[in-house]
Parts: C-alpha cells; structure tokens; sequence
C-alpha cells in the first residue's frame, strides 16, 4: 500500500509547476530596452536538458492526446500528489506557493507559466506563454518571447513584466523549496513587454532554466494590491485553463474550465484540459474514501491500497462493468517509498543503529501477509530507472567517488547495499540477531526487556503518521523493535499537525512516498542537499547533511549528456543507500486506477510519465463519454 507521492525529487518539470537564492544580486522587474542584436531567427520553439526536441516547429499537438476530444462533463477524484503546502486530507487556501496554510488540490492548472512538459520526452518543455526561446552563446542569459495574445481571467495582458516580478515573488517570498531552486537566478527583466530576459549564475544547474519556464506567472497588478505572503481562501487571478469553482473548506473544490481561454487552441494544449468541471473530494480515512467513490460520490480513484485492490472491487458496479479497474503501465519511473529517519537526533546518528532498524522490518512477511505480494522491496533511490546502482561501480563512477574515500563506507565502492531478505516469518531470528549485535556495537545495553542508549536513557521511538491505515504495516516493524527492547510507538495526529511537525523536523521516523524522475536535477537539492535539512518546510526529513551527496548534487544538475547523469545518480545512490537514512519499503511500477465507465481515452499514455502523476495526465487527456454515462445511468 503505498503512500501518495510527494513529488519533491524533481528533475524536469511538469505540466503547469515545478516540485521546489543567492541573495548577492537581485531579481529586476522593470521594463529596460531590448538588445538591438538579438536575432530572433535563431530561436527555438522548446527546450530540452540535453538539446533534443521531439517534437518539430508547428507541430500540431502530442502524440498521446486525441485532438477530437469532446469538451464538457466532470470528473471527481482525490488529490494523488502534492506539492508546496499542501497535504492529502484538507485543504484552507488557494495560496499553496508559501509555507503557511493548507494549500487546496488542482490550483496550479489556474496559472498558465512559459513552457510545459511532455509526457513523451523526459527532459523537453515547449512553448504555452512562450512562443519561443533563445539562448545567448556566450553565457548563462536566455530571452523568452512571449505571445502577445496571452491574457489573464479578467482580460488584462500578460506581459514580460508579470513573469519577472512572479519570478521575484518565488524567489524571495515562496515556499522554500522554491527559493531554493531559485537561488541562482541573478535577474529577470522585461526588455519589452513581449520579451523577457533571464540571466544566471555562471555555470548554473543543467535543469534551472527548465524549472523557471515551469514557474507560474502570477498578475503584477493584482499582487500589488494582495499580500502574497498570506494565506487565503479568495480565488487568485491566473490565466490557465481552469478558475476555482464552488469549494466547501477541507471538503471539495472544484476547478471549472475558462471556456474562453487564449491558450486553448496552442499545441501543448491540444487535446488536454477536456473536462468543464474538475473536482477533488477530501476524506480523512482511506476506508471511508472507498465508500465514497463506490457510493459515486467521485469518479476516478488511483488505488494505493493492495488489499482494497485485491478484494475490494466486488460491489454490484463493479462486478457489472460500470466501474472499470485499469493497471496502466509507462516507460517512466516508480516512486519510492520508505520510512525516514530523523538523523538530527542523537539517537539515530549512528549508521549501525540505523541499519538495525532496516533489519527489524520484515519486508516480505508484510508483502504476503497484507500486500497479497502485490509489490517489490525498495532497494535504490532511482528504482526502475537507468540511474540505479547495479553490481560494482564503473570507473567513471569511481572519479566521482574517490574523492570521498576517506569519509565514505568501504562499500560504496564495492555492491550496493540491497536490504536483506527475510524468511518471511514476520521476526526472523537471523536479521534480528544481527539488529541486536549492531546496536550493541553501538554502546547501547540491554537492562531486561529495555535498551538503553550511550547516556543511559530508554530506547523509544515514535512513528509519525497523519493516515492510520499504515498501522498495520508499521505494526509489524514496531513488534520487531520492541523485541530488541526499544520502546517503539505510533502516533496519528491530524493532517495540518503533521504538516508542521515534519516542516520543522520535530518526529523521529515517519513515512514518505517520493514521486521520481528520469531527469533528475538540482531538485535533488530539496530532498537530499545539506541546506533544506536545516530550512524550515525542507524535504530533506532525514536531515542527509553529506559533502558528498552535495558535490554528486552539483555533478547531477550540471551534467551535458545523459550518460553522464546517468553516472553521477548511480554514484549518488550508492552513497544514499550506504548512508542507511531511510528503512526502505515498496513500491509499484504499474498504476491502479479504478474508475466509473464514464470516459473516454487516448489510445496511448504518455511514453514516460511517472506512475505518481497519472492522475493529473488523465484529468488533463481523458474525457467525458456522454453516452457511456447515459448507459450506467450516470
């Protein structure tokens, strides 16, 4: 049963936002005269990491929509991944670009940004605001011309002025994963009002530009009467295809589809955006969720649950075809899942103590006993990817590794660390024995029943969960630990709280399931650098501060082929799975989707998109079958 993801381990960025500076120079918003020099003619209609577009100029739209699709219906879901503020179970703001609040689902299809991704390319944008981009040779400077057609709700233009003060505003005033990604922006101007210009750092991230045309382009005049700072439940002025409809706070919101909108007819637009009506339905409780949608109180449901999946669909639509249950399989990667643990606290600052609590976790009593063996175990950061370590480290691997000999793990040069298999008897004897010598080795004691730590106190831990549906999971790795005399507990708060608690890093271990990428990039600075395990709102929950992991960051977002990444994420993962920060789980490299027999369907998914954002490519490329509907009597 795997946890929604949190796509935070961004690489490329998605459709309509990116997953999250130096402060030394400032990002200008004003409007200063274009270069006399600029030829145009050299400009391109994408973007890509590594040069290549797929798709020609004046290409007509993606291979994986239909271009016919009908426009109208509804389609109701839950929200499936998350990025910024938001959390899984409520929502009280429209704002989810700052640290404050609980940003609502969907908010990000109301702003339109430069560039949109693909699903058939893991590393290429083209062009929505944007009709092209252009490069200077020489350093680090970009020049982005935007349509002149492109409009916000209220019929005001959007401008190059609107996108650099938005990148101002993401750069100081969001959320920190954003600034974080931002900080080596140096300035973005308007040099006419079609004509943005982007300077940065010199050598920046592969990956930066990327991100920025990602960003979403907020309205100068309207955040120059709003405080962008604060959290609201006023529906903000965009310019996307979609506007906040009717909402009920932490029940529902619903986005309704601007009819009129500019950049409907553009070809990263073609085919997408079909519904008039996309509503999110929040539920507290995975089991009360499932009566739900059974009850057609939503439409379309990712399953994360193996046993629902297994034995749940056999209510009377089910069994009769009017709800249909799809495993949809791409090209691109899985998400990872695991329990993290918080290395800022004493108690788990040794690497034998934590590989202890990895051996306590019976993986496969926990696949057969309630998972009906419907997963795999979780051994990389990059699971199904070409950027996971196998077998013995190539010498390309090893340039970048050497460096770090003396304050790395002997085996991080030898076979990456995988995670012992069990006998499936829910407490093998041979993994727990080895747990109790590791933590012994870590000058820890036995006083009968109870394990005591270097300074003489009790060995506890506190599992945080927000979901109590992972008890029983958990169940059995806490049964495991309390054999070894630690004094292992679960805790389920609510949602906002267990938000708060993990922006600040007040938990022990807690559960995360991370969305994944082909195309990592400086991303990675949020889940894994240094900086975000001290910044508040960081998702780097196990505090990993590595000079290693930091420099293998820098090689990752500043490779220039995809061999190269490829080498420098096998090296880094070698080091994360060395450094033992996460007890890893499962994952699934298919998607479950169950949904009511009221849509239509491109023949294809996209070639690449990741099993964590199907939910967002179907509400974006399916559609409404009024005569499916019709037939079920919906």
């Amino acid at each position: 049963m795997p946890r929604q993801p949190d796509p935070a381990k961004a690489g490329c960025p998605n459709r309509r936002a990116v997953l999250a500076g130096g402060a030394a120079a400032a990002v200008l918003a004003g409007l200063r005269p274009a270069q006399a020099s600029v030829d145009w003619s050299k400009a391109r209609h994408g973007l890509s990491f590594f040069g290549d577009l797929k798709q020609p100029p004046g290409f007509r739209h993606f291979g994986y929509v239909n271009p016919a699709a009908p426009k109208g219906g509804a389609i109701a879901m839950q929200i499936s991944t998350t990025s910024g503020n938001q959390n899984f179970n409520t929502f009280n703001s429209f704002n989810i670009y700052i640290l404050k609040g609980d940003g609502a689902a969907g908010v990000g299809s109301i702003f339109d940004t430069l560039m949109g991704g693909t699903g058939d390319e893991p590393d290429a944008m083209y062009g929505i605001v944007a009709e092209s981009v252009l490069k200077t040779e020489d350093k680090p400077e970009w020049r982005f011309k935007l349509r002149k057609e492109a409009r916000f709700h209220d019929g005001s233009p959007l401008t190059a002025a609107d996108v650099a003060f938005s990148l101002e505003l993401m750069k100081t005033k969001a959320h920190p994963v954003y600034q974080q990604l931002l900080r080596d922006l140096v300035a973005a101007e308007a040099e006419a009002p079609d004509v943005l210009r982007v300077e940065l750092k010199p050598n920046p991230p592969r990956d930066l530009i990327m991100t920025i045309a990602g960003m979403p382009i907020f309205s100068k005049a309207y955040y120059s009467v709003k405080n962008f700072e604060e959290s609201t439940l006023e529906p903000p002025l965009g310019s996307g295809p979609y506007k906040i409809g009717r909402f009920e706070v932490g029940r529902f919101v619903e986005l309704s589809r601007v009819p009129d909108y500019w950049g409907r007819d553009l070809p990263s637009n073609i085919g997408q955006n079909n519904f008039d009506i996309v509503r999110f339905e929040y539920f507290r409780d995975r089991t009360v969720a499932f009566e739900g949608f059974k009850g057609r109180a939503f439409t379309m449901r990712q399953e994360f649950t193996s046993r629902t999946w297994a034995t749940g669909y056999d209510f009377p639509a089910a069994k009769d075809g009017r709800v249909i249950r799809d495993q949809i399989r791409t090209g691109g990667p899985t998400s990872i899942q695991g329990w993290h643990i918080n290395m800022r606290r004493d108690k788990f600052r040794d690497r034998r103590v934590r590989e202890a609590l990895i051996l306590a976790f019976d993986f496969e009593w926990t696949n057969a006993t309630l998972m009906f063996n419907s997963y795999k175990r979780t051994t990389s950061f990059f699971e199904n990817t070409p950027l996971k370590a196998v077998g013995m480290p190539s010498p390309d691997e090893l340039v970048l590794l050497e460096p770090f000999r003396k304050d790395l793990p002997a085996e991080v040069f030898g076979e990456p660390y995988i995670p012992p298999v069990s006998d499936g008897s829910g407490q093998d004897r041979n993994n727990l024995r080895r747990a109790g010598q590791l933590l012994q080795e870590a000058g820890m004691k036995r006083d009968g029943n109870v394990l005591k730590l270097p300074n003489g106190q009790a060995f506890t831990i506190e599992f945080l969960d927000f979901d109590p549906s992972l008890q029983p999971h958990a169940g059995g790795l806490v049964k495991n630990l309390k054999l070894l005399g630690i004094d292992a507990t679960m805790r389920t708060v609510d949602a906002a709280q267990y938000q708060k608690r993990t922006d600040e890093f007040d938990f022990d271990i807690t559960m995360r399931n991370m969305g994944g990428t082909l195309t990592p990039g400086d991303g990675l600075r949020n889940v894994y650098g240094s900086e975000a395990a001290k910044r508040t709102g960081g998702r780097n929950l196990a505090g990993i501060m590595e000079p290693s992991v930091d420099a293998l960051i820098e090689v990752i977002g500043r490779a220039k082929s995809r061999e190269e990444l490829n080498i420098a994420c096998r090296a880094l993962d070698r080091v994360l799975r060395s450094n033992r920060s996460m007890i890893p789980a499962w994952h699934n490299d298919s998607a479950w989707m169950a949904y009511w027999d009221i849509f239509g369907k491109p023949d294809r998914p996209p070639e690449f998109a990741a099993t964590s954002s199907l939910m967002g490519v179907v509400s974006s490329t399916w559609w409404y079958d009024q005569e499916k509907a019709k037939k079920i009597g919906l």
